[in-house]
């Protein structure tokens, strides 16, 4: 861990990595990045690395576990031991069971667990490389790969830090800022909105407090657009190949059919062909027919008396 720096804002009104106060790091999404998942996402964040899988809907077990009304949402936050400077040991402990428990209470509002009672949903969210504000970079991570995995939702969860440096607000603290700074105020918004997550960790006055809160949804907006913008980069790609496909096959169908009519065209002929055949030989019967002697008619016979010219029998 570095020594804490003298100023954290210049005179120029810049950050310790020449970003403006209300400036947040760069962002960097990929969809699809794991083939056995139900969805994935990578994210890098600054020099933040996470990676995000979901697994389901699928069948809960133990069944004792199963709820009758709605799914089960299970969220799993890590940091890998290579993550950070000072190796950590592997596995869960204290900082990431409460990061699981508010991350996983972030996405509730919004996933439709209604639709699948009985099941779960399994959300991995893995650290590979740290640098201040990971539980935020995850959250982003996990609703992108909710949103690759088809799961239904309300609407996108982004997730976003304000901090206190300097007796000044800054967004989207750096790990400088984050280890000495005088607050950390992560907060999640949904799509419409509404706040599903917030926590603090410093002091805020009452007016700095209603700062942060609006700088947060500023920059949860701008990460909504860039979830979006990285939705339809994959669906649309995906839609458009669909469509070159179906170009190909209307394609492969007209030829089908203009080979078709060709050969019907083919085929009068071979019938008018058959037709002056069979012509041919009606004629050549018909003369046959005519060389043939001809028959008299046998002359009929006498027709029989009508009733009058019978005799009429005698009555007693």
């Amino acid at each position: 861990m570095s020594d804490k720096p003298e100023k954290f804002i210049d005179e120029n009104g810049l950050r310790l990595d020449g970003r403006q106060v209300d400036e947040m790091r760069p962002m960097k999404m990929e969809l699809g990045v794991i083939s056995r998942a139900d969805g994935s996402c990578y994210l890098e964040w600054g020099k933040n690395k996470v990676m995000a899988a979901v697994y389901g809907p699928r069948e809960l077990h133990p069944r004792r576990m199963q709820k009758a009304d709605s799914v089960l949402i299970r969220y799993r936050y890590n940091m890998a031991a290579f993550s950070v400077e000072d190796r950590i040991r592997p596995g869960p402990n204290r900082r990431s069971i409460e990061i699981s428990k508010v991350s996983r209470e972030a996405f509730e509002p919004v996933v439709l667990t209604h639709l699948y009672p009985g099941a779960v949903i399994d959300v991995f969210a893995e650290v590979l490389q740290a640098d201040a504000g990971t539980r935020t970079a995850a959250i982003n991570a996990a609703s992108m790969a909710l949103a690759d995995a088809g799961i239904p939702m309300k609407g996108l969860v982004a997730a976003c830090a304000v901090g206190k440096v300097d007796g000044q607000l800054v967004l989207d603290l750096n790990k400088a800022e984050d280890n000495f700074g005088d607050a950390d105020f992560p907060m999640t918004f949904t799509q419409d909105g509404e706040v599903s997550l917030v926590q603090m960790d410093g002091n805020f006055t009452q007016e700095e407090f209603k700062q942060a809160v609006e700088m947060c949804k500023e920059g949860c907006q701008k990460i909504l657009g860039m979830q979006q913008e990285a939705l339809r980069n994959k669906f649309a790609g995906e839609l458009s190949t669909d469509e070159v496909d179906v170009e190909l096959i209307e394609e492969d169908v007209v030829e089908a059919e203009s080979d078709d009519v060709d050969e019907g065209a083919a085929e009068p002929e071979e019938v008018d062909e058959d037709v002056e055949e069979s012509q041919d030989d009606v004629e050549d019967h018909s003369m046959i027919k005519a060389d043939e002697p001809e028959f008299e008619e046998d002359e009929p016979e006498d027709e029989p008396e009508s009733e009058e010219d019978e005799p009429e029998e005698e009555t007693a």
